[in-house]
């Protein structure tokens, strides 16, 4: 167990980080597109732990310097012709970097096990990804464009799903996660991180495009640059002789922020992904801004605790009220009630909210769901709310994965509270959004 109190002065740290972080006035910089949870949509989210990589990143962030990422040779603009999809891609230069060799597969989904140097002569999309990860799912409908399109055309898409937490390793939830999505390609379960490493990777999700001959020509980290990416595909098919004639890009209109979040400050700014988990409010405490603001969250690790909500709010932060358990990953309700007297609580500003959950002992159960101290309304409710005889919104959780809570038509900021009787609660961790209209349909617009 760890205890932070032999070796920190708690009150002070937690104080400090509050401040420096919830305090300040600065504007957040506005993503190209609304990106992985880090330094852009969710304006700092913490390190991981020590024992698994960095979450995510922002989309606009620049590639780590080993990292090929080559600059378009021309301007990107809607409704380039296929002829002119082949003027983005930038010759090779010689300094590309040889894909490295998948390894250390759990298991393959929808393919027999595969490697790279089996697709000579294809183009190749190496999509790093987890099936909980907001920022992957966002980008799902994109993919499954390109892969209709271009399957038949040169391009193989590999799914390499890296886990995030514990139970994204399972198989039976990624064979789930992929029948759900619709996913149609190659998914690698990399449990151990082996490719992850190979590639030296740094995010979720992250996006490696490989030439015919082997060769990484083109990067992208996190959500959007989709039209860009894919000319990139379309200049690397031609490249390789493929004939993409009357097929036309750009099918799918990228979503649109819902404001300018450089007009933000912190305090008004997109709500930061939360960690509920001990180990990342622990890697938080001693780097930046932890996530849960209680000092006695940070005795002991995996402990029951009764807590007390200050009920002063600041944004980015989560608050609890009830007996609770820090578990590595996760916080769980350590009790059963029966008024829904023990609850999580957030201040957040966002059009969307979704929330990472699971039952502790696989037994279903209710959440019962609060914004700004009301039942939500089903005009802000999220795709997985239903409604009860007297009103009240409510999740069921029956399966370890992410649920969308709240869905706003447009950015505002709010009071959330999540509470069950059930001591089978336990939640993960909480992403936002801020796209015009709410959270974007996992499936894409048409349904598909």
């Amino acid at each position: 167990m760890k205890s932070v109190y032999k070796r920190l002065a708690m009150p002070v740290l937690l104080l400090t980080a509050a401040l420096v972080f919830a305090a300040c006035s600065s504007a957040a910089p506005e993503p190209v597109s609304e990106a992985p949870a880090a330094q852009v949509q969710q304006q700092a989210a913490a390190p991981a732990a020590t024992s698994a990589p960095p979450t995510s990143a922002p989309a606009a962030a620049p590639a780590p310097e080993d990292t090929p990422t080559p600059e378009p040779s021309k301007p990107v603009t809607a409704g380039t012709t296929p002829d002119d999809s082949a003027l983005i891609v930038t010759p090779p230069t010689g300094d590309e970097k040889t894909v490295p060799e998948i390894t250390g597969i759990a298991s393959w989904i929808n393919s027999e096990p595969m490697t790279f140097d089996e697709q000579r002569g294809d183009v190749v999309l190496v999509d790093f990804w987890t099936y909980t990860c907001v920022n992957c799912i966002r980008t799902l409908p994109f993919l499954k464009a390109w892969h209709e399109k271009y399957a038949e055309h040169g391009l193989v898409i590999v799914g390499v799903h890296t886990p995030e937490f514990e139970f994204e390793k399972d198989r039976e939830n990624v064979i789930e996660a992929v029948e759900t999505f619709g996913l149609e390609w190659a998914v690698a379960q990399d449990n151990d991180f082996k490719t992850w490493r190979a590639f030296s990777n740094r995010y979720w999700p992250a996006k490696y495009l490989v030439d015919k001959d082997g060769l990484i020509r083109y990067t992208h980290f996190g959500e959007g640059a989709y039209e860009e990416t894919e000319l990139w595909i379309r200049g690397l098919l031609i490249e390789a002789g493929a004939d993409l004639e009357g097929i036309p890009s750009n099918t799918i209109p990228e979503p649109r922020h819902a404001v300018n979040l450089r007009e933000k400050t912190r305090e008004t700014g997109l709500t930061r992904e939360i960690y509920a988990g001990f180990e990342r409010n622990y890697n938080a405490l001693l780097s930046s801004a932890p996530y849960v603001l209680h000092q006695e969250y940070y005795e002991e690790e995996s402990a029951e605790i009764l807590y007390t909500d200050p009920g002063d709010h600041k944004n980015h932060f989560l608050y609890l009220q009830g007996l609770w358990r820090n578990d590595a990953e996760r916080l769980v309700h350590a009790r059963a009630t029966e008024g829904y007297e023990d609850y999580l609580a957030l201040k957040f500003n966002a059009t969307s909210v979704n929330a990472v959950m699971s039952p502790v002992n696989g037994n279903a159960y209710e959440v019962r769901v609060t914004l700004d101290d009301m039942p939500i309304s089903s005009e802000a409710a999220g795709a997985d709310v239903m409604f009860d005889a007297d009103g009240n919104g409510y999740i069921t959780v029956d399966s370890a994965r992410m649920y969308n809570v709240v869905n706003l038509s447009e950015y505002s900021g709010h009071e959330l509270k999540l509470s069950s009787n059930s001591s089978e609660f336990s939640l993960f961790a909480y992403t936002f959004g801020a796209y015009d209209g709410g959270e974007p349909a996992p499936t894409g617009p048409d349904g598909s």
